[in-house]
């Protein structure tokens, strides 16, 4: 089994409180649950409303598969997401770590 975990950190230029950080914060997290099935959560600075750091998690039996639905998450948020990812980290548990690759070309 391997368990692939992704930390998305996001600037949030616009916002100006905690209740604005906690609707990003909500929306993003029910869209990347909802699309892709895995497990997400805000992990840190609950207490600085312009950043925004969420984690990502996802079990699969085989590294590929994990790999590309973190980096597929990684494209979705950028896309879709008002805030700029500043950050994005990936490591695999039960495989050494591997950095996260985009599925049409590489990404350090």
């Amino acid at each position: 089994m391997v368990v692939g975990t992704c930390e998305l950190i996001f600037h949030l230029p616009e916002n100006h409180s905690l209740k604005g950080k906690r609707q990003v914060s909500r929306s993003l997290v029910q869209r990347i649950r909802g699309r892709f099935n895995v497990s997400v959560a805000e992990v840190a600075d609950q207490d600085r409303w312009q950043t925004l750091a969420i984690g990502v998690t996802c079990a699969s039996n085989d590294s590929r598969y994990a790999n590309e639905v973190m980096s597929k998450i990684v494209d979705y948020v950028e896309d879709h997401n008002g805030g700029a990812v500043l950050h994005d980290r990936g490591n695999w548990h039960g495989r050494a770590g591997a950095p996260l690759r985009r599925a049409g070309g590489s990404r350090p």
